[in-house]
């Protein structure tokens, strides 16, 4: 079915009556994956209790995650691949049992790829706060409740440790790369700073060394969106029947962020002023074209998430600020000396590109001296899901690129 697969990874286009036929049922309270529910190709490991940067704990903590290639006698040979906001473990690979969308970056991985699984052994967690496996929101309490908005406040640093002790868990002392887009390349910079030793090469794609104001403002909105469907419940609404979930903020939430993902130009090239059907949008019933491509999106995204985790990870990425405690952001950037592929998208107005250029200019490892590597693309803060030719070379320039 068309709705199994990811719009991130696809050029925009009108939305088929087939398509809205098969959202024609009511959504789960929530898209998390559940105990029980098919495992798919995900992994598990038990990482026992963990306490958070900014107060709170947890008793035990589970990371899902999944593998491809084989690890070397010697452990030199790691990738560790983070997501983004919306990803999840599931890199590689067909939809199906347990994986509701196809891998986010299968033409990337895989054996004879820009990350060639011949050679390298590469991991994908699915990242703390999660609903894809990973312990989050949705996860149960020791009473037998659901967290829900009980869930710790988490930090992209907290995200951090996990993956450290998921490595400790995988007995890899250090990855011969640590690759990350958008969210996940947050995650890339913090491991550059907390754990340098435990990193040859870093990949941060299309993400800033802090988290602005504007993009903290259009996080904001995204947030009120769901606190205030009615259906939230103030985040306990698992025991909803479908249809009684908070799907109607969490979609407006991902309409809100999904047209930030794509460009003026994408959106007006390919729907420009079209009407989604014969019936005109002015006045007459019908609607434009790109408002039931967003519609679409929104609804299916519902499908697949968790409304307690999307917020849970946007307010991580608000957290988000090499700098905080530790001094000016360019100072602690300066500390980052392994060879750094740092990429940015020419129009993305998500994460623009001058935070790149900023990360480019004080990271000492950066691979293009003092500038980022930048990718031209009408998809926008997309593009490094969708250009992945491009991307991938990039890839594999880094990992082709000595360690110190």
């Amino acid at each position: 079915m068309e709705w199994q697969r990811s719009g991130d990874t696809e050029p925009s286009a009108f939305i088929t009556d087939e398509q809205v036929r098969a959202l024609a049922g009511r959504p789960p309270a929530t898209g998390a994956w559940r105990d029980g529910d098919p495992a798919g190709n995900r992994q598990f490991a038990n990482l026992g209790p963990m306490e958070f940067e900014c107060g709170g704990s947890l008793p035990h903590v589970r990371v899902a995650y999944e593998t491809w290639g084989e690890l070397n006698a010697a452990k030199d040979n790691a990738v560790l691949v983070l997501h983004a906001l919306t990803g999840d473990s599931h890199v590689v690979g067909e939809s199906g049992k347990g994986h509701v969308t196809a891998g986010w970056w299968g033409d990337v991985i895989g054996p004879g790829k820009a990350i060639d699984t011949d050679t390298w052994f590469v991991v994908a967690p699915n990242v703390l706060g999660g609903c894809q496996g990973t312990t989050g929101p949705a996860s149960l309490a020791p009473d037998g409740y659901e967290w829900g908005s009980r869930f710790p406040y988490t930090t992209i640093r907290d995200q951090v440790v996990a993956q450290a002790k998921l490595s400790d868990f995988l007995g890899i002392d250090c990855w011969a790369a640590i690759i990350g887009g958008s969210m996940g390349a947050m995650h890339s910079l913090e491991w550059g700073i907390m754990f340098p030793e435990r990193a040859k090469r870093l990949a941060v794609i299309a993400a800033p060394a802090a988290t602005s104001a504007d993009e903290i403002a259009l996080n904001t909105v995204q947030i009120e969106a769901i606190k205030l469907d009615p259906n939230w419940r103030a985040g306990h609404y698992y025991e909803a029947h479908d249809g009684d979930g908070p799907h109607n903020g969490l979609a407006l939430a991902r309409r809100i962020s999904f047209q930030n993902f794509r460009t003026p130009a994408e959106l007006n090239d390919r729907f420009d002023r079209s009407a989604q059907s014969e019936i005109s949008p002015l006045g007459d019933g019908g609607r434009f074209a790109v408002a039931s491509y967003l519609d679409f999106h929104g609804n299916k995204f519902t499908r697949r998430f968790d409304a307690n985790s999307y917020l849970v990870l946007v307010e991580a990425m608000n957290s988000h600020d090499v700098g905080r405690g530790r001094g000016s952001v360019d100072e602690v950037l300066a500390r980052i000396t392994v060879p750094t592929l740092v990429l940015g998208i020419e129009n993305d107005r998500f994460f623009p590109l001058a935070g790149q250029q900023r990360i480019a200019a004080k990271v000492p490892g950066n691979l293009d001296g003092d500038v980022p590597f930048i990718l031209h693309s009408d998809f926008g803060h997309d593009a490094f899901l969708i250009e992945s030719d491009v991307v991938g070379a990039q890839l594999a320039r880094l990992l082709a690129t000595p360690a110190q």
